[in-house]
């Protein structure tokens, strides 16, 4: 079987059944019926239009669906509509299905799932092992997303800021489990950069490329995490490094900013410095102002901070921490860094401790556990 060929197919076709009269929920169910039964069938005997071949079997699982339903009159005008045997028009229903998915009504981590699901075409058990959670509680979680969606029209979609959120959220679930889903992400951005002529459409590709770029220096061959001033620059990905400020530098130039392309253009400072010593960090610094503007996140001023200490000194990233909600993942990280570097060893070990315990994954807190003992084995 072509996995690819299949994941491919899956937007057009649910989109097809969505023209045709079913809500979208009815029509997702009807293709995963229709793929379960192309991998039965396909290996002894592909059909010549496998799309065609997808929409004619989901067609007949809508209507078994809704044959069973309590409504006469919606069975009878479902089966009134099949249409005649016949090459499936060639339209492309992947960027209405992006919308769809991303609609306000649902919460960032259902958006995520549910795109994943009808757009990505990944099954129910690579999300949930992604997202570290039983396939039970990840059905779920897609079943409830279905029911929120299924009366929502291709007419009413979510608007292009909730897509990228979506996105975005897609891409910082990372690495973990079976499924890669940052290259997922950037794959589904592509193409969504192809339909949409929007700046911050081409800041989040360019911020995905720019992070994407130094995956192969984050950890180490024993798995641990190295920080971005250790990192050996040589294993970055030149290419996407040089392709991400490409498509950043014109985003720029229609002189309409947005938080993406803020957030890209600190990555590419980043990658353009030949080594940690030689980041332009003052410049930083400006962006995360820009970046403070435009969303007034805490996160945000969070790294501002560190920006800060890098570019004025630790005392002065200390002064802007204070600014900040202490309340906030990584805030004792951070502490806990310029302390270091300001040359209180005993306070910085001790944060390192606090932020061990309010680590969000196993590697991160191995990191921060590291750096406290570093430092509490130093010589007195």
């Amino acid at each position: 079987m072509d996995e690819l060929l299949l994941r491919s197919l899956i937007p057009g076709v649910i989109g097809v059944l969505v023209r045709r009269g079913a809500d979208f929920a009815a029509a997702e169910d009807a293709v995963q019926d229709a793929l379960v039964e192309a991998v039965r069938v396909w290996p002894d005997d592909p059909p010549r239009d496998p799309k065609g071949w997808l929409v004619t079997v989901a067609w007949r699982r809508f209507l078994d669906a809704t044959r069973a339903e309590a409504s006469r009159r919606r069975r009878e005008e479902a089966v009134e509509e099949e249409p005649a045997p016949g090459a499936v028009p060639g339209r492309d229903d992947t960027l209405h299905l992006y919308f769809l998915c991303a609609h306000p009504s649902l919460t960032p981590s259902s958006a995520v799932a549910l795109t994943l699901r009808a757009v990505g075409g990944l099954t129910t058990r690579q999300i949930a092992r992604a997202y570290l959670v039983p396939e039970a509680t990840m059905a779920q979680r897609i079943s409830r997303a279905k029911r929120t969606v299924s009366g929502v029209r291709f007419e009413r979609p979510g608007d292009v800021s909730t897509v990228l959120r979506v996105l975005y959220l897609v891409f910082n679930e990372g690495y973990s489990g079976d499924v890669d889903l940052a290259a997922e992400a950037i794959r589904l951005t592509r193409q969504l950069a192809a339909a949409i002529d929007h700046p911050e459409v081409a800041g989040l590709l360019a911020l995905m490329l720019l992070h994407h770029a130094r995956r192969a220096a984050r950890t180490a061959p024993d798995g641990s995490l190295v920080p971005l001033a250790e990192q050996d620059r040589g294993r970055w990905d030149t290419g996407a490094i040089a392709e991400g400020v490409r498509i950043l530098q014109a985003a720029l130039a229609r002189d309409r900013l947005g938080e993406y392309q803020a957030q890209a253009a600190v990555a590419a400072l980043h990658a353009d410095a030949p080594t940690a010593a030689e980041t332009d960090w003052v410049q930083i610094v400006e962006w995360y102002d820009e970046l403070a503007r435009l969303t007034q996140s805490p996160v945000v001023r969070l790294n501002r901070a560190v920006a800060v200490g890098e570019a004025d000194g630790p005392r002065a990233g200390l002064a802007a921490l204070a600014e900040v909600d202490g309340s906030l993942p990584r805030y004792a990280a951070v502490s806990a860094y310029l302390h270091e570097r300001d040359g209180d060893p005993e306070t910085a070990a001790r944060l390192y401790a606090e932020a061990a315990r309010k680590a969000q994954n196993a590697a991160e807190r191995d990191h921060l556990t590291r750096q406290a003992a570093r430092l509490n084995s130093r010589p007195q």
